[in-house]
């Protein structure tokens, strides 16, 4: 299993990566930012992508962006494919891309949003925090991507001050001071539920 920063001959994955990411959502039945191969492929050509190989067959990815004129970092696309899942992949990924946006932006925060527990427990290992949006990047750049996610009349809904999904923020100017906490797996399941019934509920009921 190799693990390493995306270069041009990966090209060959960007729509295989595509159609992983989309029927991940579907049988999760969660929302997502589209993606499509020309996007993939501009992260890759940029050197902001990791990818998993197991000799010459894809089993997973990510990417880096930056937003707020380098200030934010994010994570996105973070996939792993279904053969190679159970096996602890999207960690050592997740771990690779953290690493590669540290080295080549050392100074930004690093942050995400995700519905996915598992994706939280894993950053929270990384040293992220959950926090409220307001406290990520007011690009309206990144929040525009967030107009095909099925959920996003619930981001309208709140003025963008939260939705569904969870804000985690990795700060680098507190990393080194601040005390880690436990994760705590029955809060954010807790948080997540609150959010689920809340604005599912709504949306139900307009």
């Amino acid at each position: 299993m190799d693990i390493v920063v995306a270069q041009k001959n990966h090209i060959k994955y960007a729509k295989l990566i595509c159609d992983t990411i989309a029927e991940s959502a579907k049988q999760r039945g969660t929302g997502i930012a589209k993606r499509t191969p020309e996007y993939i492929i501009g992260k890759i050509e940029k050197g902001n992508a990791v990818i998993a190989l197991v000799g010459d067959t894809f089993a997973g990815f990510c990417y880096i962006e930056t937003w707020g004129h380098g200030k934010y970092v994010a994570h996105s696309g973070l996939i792993v494919a279904p053969n190679f899942r159970g096996l602890g992949l999207a960690r050592k990924i997740k771990q690779r891309i953290f690493e590669h946006s540290r080295e080549k932006f050392p100074e930004a925060k690093v942050f995400g949003i995700t519905t996915g527990l598992a994706v939280m427990k894993i950053n929270y290992e990384l040293g992220y925090k959950p926090v409220t949006f307001s406290e990520l990047t007011d690009d309206p750049q990144f929040w525009k991507g967030c107009q095909t996610c099925k959920n996003y009349d619930v981001l309208t809904r709140t003025e963008q001050r939260m939705c569904l999904c969870t804000g985690m923020l990795y700060d680098p100017k507190k990393a080194m001071t601040s005390r880690k906490h436990p994760y705590n797996k029955k809060v954010l399941q807790r948080l997540k539920n609150i959010k689920q019934n809340l604005f599912l509920k709504k949306k139900k009921s307009s």
